[in-house]
């Protein structure tokens, strides 16, 4: 490993300890009793972000069910520094969001098959001029909601009360900066006590920390709020259903350096095992090694956003050793090795783990020893593999296929042209799977 990541990765290590979490929001919640504050959640929302719509449904309940001051910030489209594929990121949200409505009994392009864009701007700013008021809240999520059911007539009478053009810039600017101040870089985002949590996917962690700071005003859970939750479990069958059998096969596009890949692992494995289906790992190089920057804000948000969903799903998470360069090349020339030996999947697990949860340094020999000896693999042909280059090709043909299927980034999960990105959207794929079953010829049992 080079000093540069040793670094890197003992800097990582510390700042995701339990105790370093516990202390931050120890320290955060003193301050806010010395000086007299409430609790205040700040909601950074976007117009053009479906992702902020499911988010503004949720507000006023958390709002009403708990002791809280919210604050609404609009905000414009952060820039492609942060977005590395913009154009696929909006169509890909569209269609997410879509499905994740479908599945939360919440309405999303109902009235119109597509926001109507032509008003965005005049929107954008009759919303900025009141800005700040104390109905602002309110009024931005009935826009939201206008515009993101599709309702053309609702969005133009609201944009004819514009005040003037480019009134929102000021407003949109001044949010922009407070939201990268406070260490984020993204919309659809609560902040509360140095911590950020995305979207209804997140929520739950917020609401859990209220509860123990006995913020809840009612001391029990919120019907609303809880059915988040509710509605993203899923039960895997106890056999394949018969149906399942002529499905097409699951494919995962898999990078050894991205925290939410390994997270995905077991449960894309179970999933697969549980429906009896095909299954194909197909690995890609990870962003930087493509030449693509990631910025340290998101860097720094990943890595606590995977620590905390480690720890929902009980997987080892938080003792890591950066593999960039050559610990990453090393292990995709070992990967080709295993499926020739039929061990990719225990491969992947158990790097996964000395990456992620050991601090194994892949890079080395020594490292690499440890993983080949746990997956059961023959260290004189781990070291001949590793000195072939053949598996090159192949990982650039996977980066294109992922691509020409609409999507740029890592955990992606593909079945036919079902496509889902992330690792916590593995429960929309087990749906897409029950779905086809219940229209096939077999039943879940």
């Amino acid at each position: 490993m080079s000093p540069s990541n040793k670094l890197r990765s003992t800097l990582l290590n510390i700042l995701l300890s339990q105790r370093v979490r516990a202390m931050k929001r120890g320290v955060a919640e003193l301050r806010r009793k010395l000086t007299g504050r409430p609790h205040v959640v700040t909601a950074f929302l976007e117009l053009d972000d479906p992702y902020s719509y499911l988010l503004s449904l949720y507000l006023p309940q958390l709002q009403a069910h708990y002791d809280v001051e919210l604050r609404i910030c609009l905000t414009p489209s952060m820039g492609d520094s942060y977005k590395p594929r913009p154009e696929m990121l909006a169509e890909y949200a569209v269609t997410d969001c879509e499905r994740v409505a479908r599945e939360l009994g919440v309405p999303f392009l109902d009235k119109g098959s597509t926001p109507p864009v032509e008003h965005r701007r005049a929107l954008l700013d009759a919303l900025a001029s009141n800005a700040g008021s104390p109905g602002f809240g309110a009024e931005l999520f009935e826009a939201l909601a206008a515009y993101w059911r599709g309702d053309v007539d609702a969005v133009r009478r609201r944009a004819e009360t514009a005040a003037k053009p480019g009134s929102a810039n000021a407003t949109l600017d001044s949010n922009q900066r407070l939201l990268l101040r406070l260490g984020h870089y993204n919309a659809a985002t609560l902040y509360y006590g140095g911590e950020w949590y995305w979207g209804v996917d997140r929520l739950h962690y917020l609401t859990s920390r209220l509860d123990e700071l006995g913020a809840n005003r009612e001391g029990k859970p919120n019907p609303q709020l809880a059915s988040i939750g509710q509605a993203m479990q899923v039960a895997l069958p106890v056999r394949p259903p018969a149906a399942a059998k002529d499905l097409p096969p699951l494919e995962i596009f898999h990078s050894l350096r991205s925290p939410y890949s390994y997270l995905s692992l077991r449960r894309a494995f179970e999933a697969a095992d549980a429906f009896g289906l095909k299954l194909v790992i197909r690995p890609i190089l990870p962003m930087v090694m493509r030449g693509m920057k990631v910025p340290r804000k998101k860097l720094i948000y990943i890595a606590n956003d995977t620590k905390r969903e480690s720890e929902r799903l009980g997987i080892p998470f938080g003792h890591i050793a950066d593999p960039v360069g050559s610990g990453v090349e090393r292990c995709l020339a070992v990967f080709n090795y295993a499926c020739g030996e039929k061990k990719e999947r225990d491969f992947l697990i158990n790097v996964g783990e000395a990456i992620w949860a050991e601090a194994i340094d892949v890079a080395t020999d020594k490292g690499m020893r440890e993983v080949a000896a746990r997956t059961g693999l023959f260290w004189p042909d781990v070291v001949k593999a590793m000195q072939d280059d053949g598996w090159r090709d192949g990982i650039e043909q996977n980066r294109e296929s992922m691509m020409e299927s609409g999507s740029w980034g890592v955990p992606t999960l593909r079945m036919g042209d079902f496509v889902v990105w992330g690792q916590d959207r593995i429960w929309l794929l087990v749906r897409h799977v029950e779905e086809l079953c219940e229209t096939g010829d077999g039943i879940l049992i």
